[in-house]
């Protein structure tokens, strides 16, 4: 509704004779939006944010098209601006995805948001899946209660939710209104499981099986049937051609989009940090790439021109802070950074140089976080995969909490948006990094 009306505002503005209250008659139209969001699967829980932005984006432009359809069969197309239906149509791209943010921003803690989740199993698997429900209540997902046959795991508790029992008690949450369950059990043995599934299935509409495969997530998993055989076909879409030449289109036109308002800030940036501390703009870096191939990585300069002697001494005079360097090659209050520094770093615009390298093929707009030879052997098998891709200015970690997080969870991540890219991965993180830059989350 917003964006039918503020597109018929603009285009009254462009034409002030546009008979703009025709368009009231159109308010019974706006149902098919609910009606073809419902058919796309948008009002039930558990959608990975990338794969909602794509429903959605189908969903508008699918209603857009009807509705267009519609107009030309009954010959009333030519009242209606079709400036106006443009405008509309890609607002409704942008304001509907935010307004679902918005909802779940202010909403997805409270008690009554969301549909309740049973999961039966709880040991490692179970657990993790319980803290992956609880730290992103925006799935809709909320796990009451954990059942595990073992007695020693009865009456402890994950996140607040606690095992009440065995898996005998599932039917009694069933009949309690409970309508997802997730199996977290993964090394149960195959009969067991398989008459978990019998016995449950009928039970909870949305059952939901986490398979021995935990830790390989991947948003693109196509079941297959082989011969009466399941079949799971893990997508990895980035390590194709196709999909990579889509990916450098979609860098190259953004970057060309953004030029001029970004060529401005980036003069701004430059002379803040001049008029704060004497030293050159900008830092480079060697950082390791596509193919494993060594690349300068532009950054604006944060720290003093001294940094390496000043940090030296630094931990010299606080050696209980070595342990912390050592592990993650960061300080959460580092002597080294300027003041202007600080700010670059709360908001990652001390990266934007790196636009540059997008520039030169070296970077993406959004892919793994650029990483030096020092830290190959923390990436450990995992490190084939980083290197089929080029490494991004922004990505997964940086959209995550950055450095709140752990190095392993920062390793995981990279492997993560490897195996599951899409250019709605790419524009969920660029959309939720300029959230990141605008309140610096995690950011030191």
């Amino acid at each position: 509704m917003v964006s039918l009306l503020l597109a018929i505002w603009l285009r009254y503005l462009w034409d002030r004779s546009l008979l703009w209250d025709i368009y009231l008659d159109l308010w019974p139209m706006l149902l098919l939006f609910p009606l073809g969001y419902a058919l796309a699967g948008l009002y039930g829980g558990g959608i990975a944010p990338p794969e909602e932005l794509r429903r959605l984006s189908y969903a508008t432009s699918l209603v857009f098209v009807i509705l267009g359809a519609a107009t030309f069969m009954y010959k009333s197309g030519a009242d209606y601006s079709r400036g106006a239906f443009v405008f509309a149509w890609g607002l409704a791209l942008v304001l509907v995805p935010l307004g679902r943010a918005l909802v779940r921003e202010l909403f997805a803690r409270k008690p009554w948001w969301g549909a309740a989740v049973l999961v039966l199993g709880a040991g490692k698997t179970g657990e993790a899946v319980v803290r992956a429900l609880c730290k992103q209540p925006g799935l809709g997902l909320k796990p009451i209660a954990l059942l595990d046959d073992d007695p020693a795991k009865q009456g402890q508790k994950v996140e607040g939710v606690p095992v009440v029992g065995g898996l005998e008690r599932a039917q009694e949450f069933a009949q309690m209104g409970v309508k997802h369950a997730i199996v977290a059990m993964p090394g149960v043995a195959r009969e067991r499981l398989l008459e978990l599934l019998e016995r449950h299935g009928a039970d909870f509409p949305h059952l939901t099986l986490i398979p021995d495969l935990f830790g390989l997530a991947s948003l693109w998993v196509t079941s297959r049937d082989l011969g009466g055989v399941l079949g799971l076909e893990v997508r990895q879409k980035l390590l194709l051609p196709g999909p990579k030449l889509v990916k450098r289109v979609m860098d190259m036109s953004l970057v060309v989009v953004f030029a001029l308002p970004l060529f401005f800030l980036i003069v701004l940036l430059g002379l803040l940090i001049r008029l704060d501390s004497p030293g050159s703009l900008f830092y480079a870096q060697a950082r390791l790439g596509l193919a494993a191939n060594r690349f300068k990585a532009w950054k604006f300069r944060s720290m003093v021109r001294d940094a390496d002697r000043r940090l030296a001494e630094y931990l010299e005079c606080h050696p209980e802070l070595r342990e912390e360097w050592e592990r993650d090659q960061k300080l959460k209050n580092d002597p080294r950074i300027t003041r202007v520094g600080k700010f670059l770093r709360k908001t990652s615009l001390d990266e934007l140089p790196q636009l540059w390298n997008v520039l030169r093929g070296e970077m993406s707009l959004v892919g793994p976080r650029p990483i030096v030879e020092e830290e190959v052997r923390r990436y450990g098998p995992l490190f084939a995969l980083y290197t089929k891709v080029r490494p991004g200015l922004t990505g997964l970690w940086q959209v995550s909490g950055r450095n709140d997080t752990t190095y392993a969870e920062r390793v995981a991540m990279d492997a993560y948006y490897v195996r599951n890219w899409s250019p709605w991965l790419d524009l969920y993180i660029l959309a939720r990094t300029v959230w990141v830059v605008l309140f610096g989350k995690g950011a030191y």
